[in-house]
């Protein structure tokens, strides 16, 4: 999300008010990454519940990436002006009601209604629990931004494994009411404890139109549309798509075994390719690893479509790949400007047209052409991606030269 700094004016930082914080900051990142990484399980169950065809399932798609882009941009402004526990507890409250909403949805309308609710809370809930690092550490951001995106990747793995065993005998509604009410606890805790003061980089408007007219920029936001939609197309798509394969007659109950199963190591995967990464950036700039690590998805996703039916483990190496791609893309676009808080607000428009239309677009193909027709769609974002990185390159770019 948005990148943050303390509040200035001296306020010493209780070594309470830290612990309170980190509580906060790990349930809502393990929360955020379980629930980012199970949409497409979640979503195949809702297909089979209320009669959900797969150009509404992109739709599903496009309206959660909607809110979610929407909060992004906006909620750090009102983080800055209402203050972190505010904020942070406005988050929870939209999250919890897009949650509840969903989970008692009794039709289609109903449930697209609330998952944009959805969208909105986890984007509002990430901003502000991503300011809570630099109020309660400023002497350790690194660390803590690290430690955070542990949690984050624990949440990526463990929940699919636990909604693969919950659905034997309990409903997806079920899941989405129980985080609810777990917000509900959240809220109360925020309200009876104390807490730090953080607030947003601030998004200055006019800075929007140098960073415009500078192609290393536009190539950038170019970059992160095609990114971005295949992310999003793989992690909302994957589980419908490989139930379709007949994989030797293998049953039902098997097949999301392995969804869960593969899901689960790709989130290793992509954890530990952030970590790893993290560190190859001090000897490795950021067009490198952009354009190896867009080859190595291109590569390793076209090759799991060649062995899908035989090897359909190969899709969890994707994680690898996709790993780094979206925060590596973020701190060059950050490095081509001076106004920090208006590039990343003009990155998650980017990021957020990419993961709406994708969803979308994914969703009317396999109507029109069945799963593997509308899953291949990933390849071609994955191959126009890596065609991208090829312009990338910050020493070109007119803000850098100015």
């Amino acid at each position: 999300m948005f990148r943050f700094t303390q509040i200035s004016g001296g306020t010493h930082m209780t070594k309470g008010k830290s612990i309170h914080a980190l509580i906060i900051l790990m349930f809502t990142q393990f929360i955020s990454g379980g629930v980012t990484n199970t949409k497409g399980i979640v979503l195949d169950q809702v297909e089979n519940d209320l009669g959900l065809d797969m150009s509404e399932f992109g739709l599903v798609v496009f309206i959660f990436q909607l809110g979610f882009t929407l909060a992004s941009v906006v909620i750090g402004y009102y983080t800055d002006k209402k203050g972190l526990r505010t904020m942070t507890i406005i988050g929870s409250i939209i999250m919890g009601l897009g949650f509840l909403g969903t989970g008692l949805a009794p039709n289609i309308m109903f449930f697209l209604g609330f998952y944009m609710i959805v969208g909105f809370g986890l984007g509002a809930l990430g901003v502000a629990s991503n300011a809570i690092i630099p109020a309660a550490y400023p002497k350790k951001q690194n660390q803590m931004f690290n430690f955070a995106m542990g949690v984050y990747g624990l949440g990526m793995v463990l929940f699919p494994q636990f909604l693969n065993y919950m659905f034997q005998f309990a409903s997806w509604r079920y899941f989405y009411i129980g985080i609810a009410v777990s917000l509900v606890a959240v809220i109360i805790y925020i309200t009876s404890v104390a807490f730090p003061s953080g607030k947003a980089e601030k998004i200055d408007l006019k800075a929007f139109i140098p960073m415009l007219k500078d192609a290393q920029f536009v190539f950038l936001m170019i970059f992160l549309v095609f990114q971005v939609s295949a992310e999003v197309s793989f992690m909302n798509f994957f589980p419908t798509y490989l139930k379709s394969l007949d994989l030797g007659g293998m049953s039902t109950a098997d097949k999301e075994d392995m969804v869960a199963t593969i899901l689960s190591v790709f989130s290793i995967f992509f954890m530990a390719g952030r970590l790893g990464v993290a560190y190859l950036t001090n000897w490795i700039n950021e067009r490198i690893i952009l354009i190896t690590f867009s080859a190595g998805a291109l590569l390793m996703v076209g090759a799991s479509f060649l062995v899908a039916e035989n090897f359909p483990y190969l899709f969890a190496g994707a994680g690898l790949f996709f790993s780094t791609l979206f925060p590596t893309a973020t701190a060059f676009g950050t490095q081509l400007s001076k106004t920090g808080g208006s590039a990343l607000g003009l990155i998650y428009i980017a990021a957020g047209i990419g993961g709406g239309l994708a969803g979308y677009i994914v969703g009317l193909a396999s109507e029109a052409f069945g799963m593997t027709g509308g899953f291949s769609i990933v390849i071609v974002f994955l191959a126009l991606m890596f065609i991208t990185t090829f312009f990338l390159n910050s020493k070109k770019s007119s803000q850098t030269q100015a």
